[in-house]
């Protein structure tokens, strides 16, 4: 396990995760959202992007390691090629609905910078946006976990997918990494 890709809906501990994981195996961690938002939420067009993401993947050399963090579709092409471990927090909606409105309410509260972006969560937008993240969990949650596993039976053998359907599931898979 040297190159991990760890995906889930928003709001299912991915970041958690591979801080976690990253502690344990030593591997750096690559956060896609971090790569993708830049300042007053603008998102980098796909290009750079796409470029941004080849370089922090690029081979370094056999102690090059990653855990790259993130769903986005716009280059799953390149994380999933490189990777040889897939690991899919597929957490039941209550528990990830819980935990995003907890980590929402402390980041409003907290003003948590994301990213060294500037970007801030808000009360309007988790509450009273259309482009809430909240409502965005509720609605692809059972979306994303289709589109997962049509995506994961896609795979070429070789690739180790890790399905964590509960919280044991994480603990367990922690404590062996």
């Amino acid at each position: 396990m040297k190159r991990v890709v760890v995906f889930g809906t928003t709001g299912s501990g991915k970041s958690w995760l591979a801080e976690r994981l990253a502690a344990r195996t030593g591997l750096r961690v690559v956060e896609l959202d971090a790569l993708y938002w830049g300042r007053d939420w603008q998102p980098a067009p796909l290009d750079l992007f796409r470029h941004r993401v080849e370089c922090e993947i690029r081979d370094g050399g056999p102690e090059d390691g990653w855990i790259v963090v993130g769903i986005y579709g716009q280059v799953r092409d390149l994380t999933w090629s490189a990777a040889d471990t897939l690991v899919w927090l597929d957490l039941p909606r209550p528990l990830v609905m819980g935990r995003l409105l907890r980590r929402t309410w402390r980041r409003i509260r907290t003003r948590e910078e994301l990213w060294g972006t500037g970007n801030r969560e808000t009360f309007r937008q988790a509450f009273l946006s259309k482009q809430s993240i909240l409502l965005w969990g509720w609605r692809t949650h059972a979306l994303n976990r289709d589109r997962f596993e049509r995506a994961c039976a896609d795979l070429p053998p070789g690739k180790t997918v890790i399905r964590l359907r509960s919280p044991r599931d994480v603990e367990r898979f922690l404590a062996s990494a």
